[in-house]
């Protein structure tokens, strides 16, 4: 079963200011810049601004560990005592996000690519 954590995404209120704090710590402009989300590349991270993040239950920063079979993975992980926050859905070009909490409230997040 295949997993990297390659992505990390912020909760953002503002993402006008948060894109321009975020290139000036990067050292690089967004490479997706859309009013619902924002995302940099760097390193071989993508570190993404969601202006509706805290909405979805975010409370700071959420790593995103890429999986080959996100359905397993989350059943694996419920079974080891996390609890679901959001389940997977397609954000757009076959890409399933979901998000999961652990028994210390840390927020955990999986993708997977089709």
């Amino acid at each position: 079963m295949s997993q990297e954590m390659k992505t990390i995404i912020y909760p953002v209120k503002d993402i006008a200011r948060a894109k321009k704090l975020f290139a000036a710590l990067l050292g690089v402009q967004p490479t997706v810049d859309q009013p619902y989300y924002a995302g940099f590349e760097v390193a071989g991270l993508h570190v993404g601004l969601n202006p509706n993040g805290h909405a979805q239950g975010m409370t700071g920063g959420v790593c995103y560990w890429n999986v080959s079979d996100i359905e397993q993975r989350t059943k694996q992980l419920v079974d080891a005592g996390a609890q679901v926050q959001q389940e997977a859905k397609n954000v757009g070009g076959g890409r399933l996000v979901a998000m999961l909490r652990d028994a210390d409230g840390n927020m955990i997040g999986l993708i997977q690519d089709t």
